[in-house]
């Protein structure tokens, strides 16, 4: 490999000669950042195009189901009788079925305003800069603090005997314990993959959803318990 000789800066008089230029090329000293490749999905074709499918397999099972189901309606109003029970729609039959638990204001308005104010301060939250799994780099101060905030809440429904959501909870709870430490494949490493959003998610749908059946079908008159496959109807 030869040597280049030494580059000497000489001053030149001549105006139409050709100047040479030097480059001084140095090391890079930057510091290294780390890099996350993350996975990006646009919002068209792959979000709008399942959607559209969703919305037309929705409205041909609702087309089906008009044709084949009467609708369940009641007979003609009357202002003088007031039915009973007197339910909600289906859509308000959870907040319905919370008043028989709760008092009005703690059911009507606390903790409608709660859920209400959670949806608008848990995106800013945190934890949501990093949607990976709740159990990854936790430790037994995590298990302890899960495990303390389930009992209380526990605690708190079984005071009131709301039984409709004290169950889910532990049934969640449970869920959530069996994903810590578990990985690979099948049901259990799919739960080991969730956040923390998605699991409270997963407990307000649950929840949500086990009050709307009940105040449905299983709330009769004086909105009392009644098993819809024994409540018959004599002339």
């Amino acid at each position: 490999m030869s040597t280049l000789p030494p580059l000497t800066a000489v001053e030149s008089n001549d105006p139409v000669g050709t100047p040479r230029r030097i480059a001084l090329v140095r090391p890079d000293t930057r510091p290294s950042v780390r890099r996350t490749e993350e996975r990006y999905v646009m919002t068209f074709p792959h979000l709008i195009l399942r959607e559209v499918i969703l919305f037309q397999v929705v409205v041909i099972l609702l087309s089906l189901a008009a044709l084949v189901f009467n609708a369940p309606l009641e007979e003609m109003a009357n202002p003088v009788e007031t039915p009973n029970p007197a339910k909600a729609p289906w859509y308000f039959l959870g907040l319905q079925e919370l008043l028989h638990y709760f008092p009005p204001v703690v059911a009507g308005v606390l903790l409608p305003g709660l859920v209400v104010v959670a949806l608008v301060v848990i995106p800013y939250a945190r934890v949501n800069l990093t949607a990976g799994p709740f159990w990854e780099g936790k430790g037994r101060g995590t298990s302890l603090t899960v495990a303390g905030i389930a009992a209380a809440l526990f605690l708190f429904l079984a005071a009131f005997r709301c039984w409709a959501i004290a169950i889910p909870t532990l049934l969640v709870t449970a869920a959530l314990f069996a994903a810590r430490g578990t990985q690979g494949p099948g049901f259990r490493g799919a739960l080991s993959r969730l956040s923390l959003p998605q699991w409270i998610m997963t407990w307000f749908v649950v929840v949500a959803t086990v009050l709307t059946v009940i105040g449905t079908f299983f709330r009769g008159p004086g909105w009392s318990w009644v098993w819809p496959w024994l409540s018959v109807t004599h002339p």
